[in-house]
């Protein structure tokens, strides 16, 4: 009855749209469409200040339109200068020296230069910042110094080979010391736009600013993203021509409607994206491995991603995407084994039914996929009561460590330095992990540094931290004619300098 409702209900939102879209005369239509996009976001960010918050849809928005970093990771994953015009690395890979572009300003006027970099990445290291990436980027800066006001000298505790795509991220955006305290209500940046209107609840439009560097090669006078939380809703709002593309599209039932609608270009590409049914591992029982192993022989990934994915992702058994450099397929280590995960459990002292809660933010990936692994753990003797929250609750709660188990999609890149830090949110203490990680961050030699990547990856998965289940494909939807949308995601932005209606 629910689901008749809702189609329903769908069905009179694509007449009402659509007869809405027919009221603007073709002219007008085509007008706007030259110099302005709307995309459909599928969820609102709680600001827009990625520096202080670590939700992923602040930097959808923000990063790369309205803030900039040093250097820029691009849709191939590969890196290149930004704000920073060049650097230099030297040979123990602890110290990198960068030249800053000359005559950039931030759209309030105030000039970009060393000491605004200085500012930002003392800000990030502070006792008291909150930026997601501080334990594993900034507290790794043992000094900044900007001996003149083009230059910026960072020197590093041990080294990364990462460092330079960390510093393309946007928790390594530079703000203005004016201006930081405002950003994530008015973002003050060195980009190519400027914050015109945020409608709570409905939509952020952006506008180009005139006095970027580069104002001329952008092409698109305004962008506005706009929030539609329902993926069906979402969907019936591109059919009715109500928006103009959706960057991540996670309605997987709708692709091949909409792969047959000659109005739409429709792309799959990849993520860094690993979903994961998180575990509490300071909680009873999740504090005994065998517990944790037990739910992952407790869970059929492929079940899953058919089931809930429509087979867009592909199954991962550690907290490492396919794409990522050094990848193992370690899916093999805890296949589908229900009657496994019941002598676990019994190994483990653990009377059955036990019950736990599963506490699902928004995403139909967390909502329905929820639903599919608690009917998959009942079937080991694992009762799991269904939480659902919204995003705000979610990082209040759950991300603070208040939970049993959530099902969440790590998009972050690169962001297995989480296990190393003991006061993460699923709790895991290990000083062989942060031995290893150490190791491989000290590492310069390209053989050592992917044989210790796969250590890590074979350590994660040994001590079943979490329940590693997926690698969600990117699902990009656009009207023809709009070029330049990203059709992978290295990371979550949506870097508009490149977009143009052909």
């Amino acid at each position: 009855m629910k689901l008749h409702r809702r189609a329903a209900l769908t069905a009179a939102l694509v007449a009402s749209l659509a007869a809405g879209i027919a009221a603007v005369p073709p002219s007008a239509q085509a007008q706007t469409r030259k110099d302005s996009v709307t995309l459909g976001m599928v969820l609102e960010p709680p600001g827009l200040d990625p520096t202080t918050a670590p939700a992923a849809a602040i930097g959808e928005i923000v990063h790369y339109n309205v803030l900039e970093g040093l250097t820029k990771i691009h849709v191939d994953g590969s890196v290149t200068p930004l704000l920073a015009e060049s650097w230099t690395m030297d040979p123990d890979g602890k110290s990198y020296t960068f030249k800053l572009r000359k005559g950039v300003k931030f759209s309030d006027g105030e000039p970009f230069d060393s000491a605004a970099v200085k500012f930002s990445f003392e800000r990030a290291k502070d006792e008291k910042s909150t930026n997601k990436a501080k334990g594993a980027v900034f507290n790794n800066i043992s000094s900044i110094s900007a001996p003149d006001p083009h230059t910026v000298i960072l020197t590093l505790n041990n080294a990364d080979g990462n460092f330079l795509f960390r510093m393309g991220e946007n928790t390594a955006v530079i703000l203005h010391p004016k201006s930081a305290a405002g950003t994530a209500t008015k973002p003050v940046g060195t980009g190519p736009y400027v914050l015109e209107d945020w409608k709570k609840g409905n939509s952020v439009t952006l506008a180009r600013w005139d006095g970027y560097r580069d104002a001329k090669t952008i092409k698109l006078k305004r962008v506005t993203f706009r929030f539609i939380n329902d993926p069906a809703a979402r969907v019936a709002a591109l059919l009715a021509g109500d928006i103009d593309g959706v960057p991540r599209l996670d309605a997987p039932q709708a692709v091949k409607q909409l792969q047959a609608d000659k109005r739409f270009v429709v792309e799959i590409g990849s993520t860094a994206g690993k979903g994961i049914m998180t575990i509490n591992n300071k909680r009873k029982p999740f504090d005994d491995v065998r517990v944790r192993r037990a739910l992952m022989h407790a869970i059929d990934r492929k079940a899953f991603i058919d089931g809930v994915l429509e087979g867009l992702a592909k199954p991962i058994g550690s907290h490492f995407a396919p794409t990522d450099a050094g990848y193992l397929d370690l899916t093999g280590t805890y296949p589908y084994d229900p009657e496994k995960a019941k002598a676990l459990l019994k190994e483990a002292g653990v009377a059955t039914p036990l019950n736990v809660t599963l506490t699902l933010p928004p995403p139909q990936y967390a909502r329905k996929g929820g639903e599919v692994v608690a009917a998959m753990l009942a079937k080991v003797g694992v009762v799991a009561k269904i939480e659902n929250v919204e995003w705000a609750q979610w990082l209040g709660g759950t991300f603070k460590g208040n939970f049993d188990l959530t099902i969440i999609n790590h998009v972050e890149p690169l962001d297995y330095m989480q296990y190393a830090n003991t006061g993460y949110y699923w709790g895991y203490d290990s000083k062989a992990f942060r031995d290893l990680a150490a190791k491989h961050a000290a590492a310069t030699n390209p053989k050592d540094r992917t044989r210790l990547f796969g250590d890590l990856q074979r350590l994660l998965a040994t001590d079943s931290v979490n329940a590693y289940i997926f690698n969600p494909a990117q699902v990009s939807v656009a009207k023809k004619g709009l070029k330049g949308l990203w059709a992978s995601s290295p990371i979550f932005a949506n870097d508009m300098t490149a977009v143009s209606w052909q």
